[in-house]
């Protein structure tokens, strides 16, 4: 039976990877660079440590203009995005689910501290979470595993006795480095050939909680 749960949050719980997309082509921009929402599109679920330099290599020496342009990013992001933003239909019911079964939750996100207050008040759902990790927790962005085992630490639980629900093939690669089995959900973006190492699919958090018992049952 699973005891706890790690949330991804961005295209998890909130719709919000294509409001990332753009606030990273706008930050780009605003210190001279040009990337297309297109390429940086399918890289969204990485933190700003994997982004950068995908595009700038050069920016992994000059350490400064990457934290400047990730600082950017941020402020477009909370300033313009980040009120607009929905949750992903049925977050709020799944997690108020698993907290009435007494199921430790814990986020598992590569999102700045700011961002992830801001979000989880967006979903109304920081009030069910055990804790939360962010990027300032670990050194290294999905898809290494640092995030993963930052939550399991955290949470203090084995991997066998938890899931982790996400939506993009990061989440994936960084949970199987751990050893735990993902739910993968389709409101992210990404198409299901990206998904594959996931236990299961489903469309969004709703389409999770009406398949829930017999995702808690399967383990």
């Amino acid at each position: 039976m699973i005891k706890g749960i790690l949330f991804d949050v961005d295209g998890t719980l909130i719709l919000s990877n294509d409001a990332h997309a753009h606030s990273w082509v706008e930050a780009f921009a605003h210190f001279g660079y040009t990337v297309k929402y297109d390429d940086v599109r399918p890289l969204i679920g990485m933190g700003s440590d994997k982004i950068i330099p995908f595009f700038f290599p050069e920016l992994q020496e000059d350490k400064a203009k990457g934290k400047e342009i990730s600082q950017m990013r941020g402020k477009i992001f909370r300033t313009k995005y980040l009120p607009t933003l929905s949750p992903a239909p049925g977050a709020y019911d799944l997690v108020k689910y698993f907290s009435e079964k007494e199921i430790k939750m814990v986020t598992a996100s590569s999102a700045s501290e700011k961002d992830m207050d801001q979000l989880l008040d967006t979903v109304h759902v920081k009030e069910f979470l055990h804790t939360t990790t962010s990027s300032s927790d670990v050194q290294n962005s999905k898809p290494d595993s640092d995030i993963v085992r930052e939550a399991l630490n955290k949470i203090q639980l084995p991997a066998d006795d938890v899931l982790l629900i996400g939506d993009t093939p990061y989440d994936i690669e960084a949970s199987e480095k751990c050893g735990v089995p993902v739910i993968a959900v389709r409101c992210g973006g990404f198409p299901d050939s990206t998904l594959s190492g996931a236990k299961q699919i489903y469309d969004d958090p709703a389409d999770v909680l009406k398949n829930i018992e017999e995702i808690l049952q399967s383990g």
